[in-house]
């Protein structure tokens, strides 16, 4: 398995082959920081990224050997006014891709049920955050350079909030349907709960992976263009314990 390594800033970059090559060695490196956190913590609370760029991390991650029962996990974002019958909700993609395939610990899921409002799951969501500070976070980033749902317009890298409510830029809803998540733009809720930019800078530990042509932009944006919330995903460049694997396309322009 051929690499190449970049270093940016404070960021290691690896650069595979292709996607499968990028997945395998973003979950060895991931599965071995989740033992680790376990070997020193007795436990590991983990933030998911809900995206088809984490299919090959997912799967490969469930081959190794990592006491999920001892793994609280949360995840970064979902869409407001879906249910939990939504096959593109974000929990409902963890669910099929991981929640339901090993024993968590705990799974506390982002989403507005019964009486919930979005402001309301937005404030437990937050405390639960500060009770259980997450020590690893899983990232990718889209095609405008958003993590989670911090596009452009809305990411503040100095959010005084956990997670909040955001309103969804057309490129980002576009992506959605790129992916294969919705079949029409129309289809795409207009707004979301999202983890912010400084809640996502403050767990310890990140492993992200970008796969795809679409976005090679972004990631020439956010390693060569300046640190800016007009590319939210620059600010990786300054975290400290990161790690960004690509492969070949969507590396191509850097």
């Amino acid at each position: 398995m051929d690499v190449i390594k970049k270093q940016v800033e404070k960021l290691p970059v690896y650069i595979y082959e292709n996607r499968v090559e990028m997945g395998c060695a973003a979950a060895k490196d991931a599965a071995a920081r989740i033992q680790a956190i376990i070997r020193s913590k007795g436990e590991a609370n983990l933030v998911f990224a809900a995206a088809p760029s984490q299919n090959e991390l997912l799967a490969e991650l469930l081959t190794y050997d990592i006491d999920w029962s001892k793994v609280r996990a949360f995840h970064q974002d979902e869409y407001i006014g879906i249910t939990r019958e939504e096959a593109a909700g974000f929990g409902n993609f963890l669910r099929r891709a991981i929640f339901d395939r090993v024993n968590f610990k705990e799974i506390h899921y982002l989403l507005c049920e019964g009486d919930d409002t979005p402001e309301k799951k937005c404030q437990e969501y937050s405390a639960l955050l500060e009770k259980y500070p997450p020590d690893l976070i899983f990232l990718g980033f889209g095609e405008n350079g958003h993590m989670a749902f911090n596009d452009p317009p809305v990411a503040d890298f100095q959010d005084p909030k956990k997670v909040k409510i955001v309103e969804l830029d057309e490129v980002c809803r576009r992506q959605q349907v790129n992916d294969g998540c919705f079949q029409t733009l129309e289809q795409v809720p207009t707004h979301a709960m999202t983890l912010t930019m400084s809640a996502i800078m403050a767990v310890p530990q990140a492993v992200c992976v970008v796969p795809n042509s679409r976005k090679a932009k972004a990631v020439r944006d956010a390693l060569a263009g300046p640190v800016t919330t007009k590319c939210p995903a620059s600010i990786l460049r300054f975290h400290p314990h990161a790690a960004l694997y690509l492969d070949a396309q969507s590396a191509e322009l850097i």
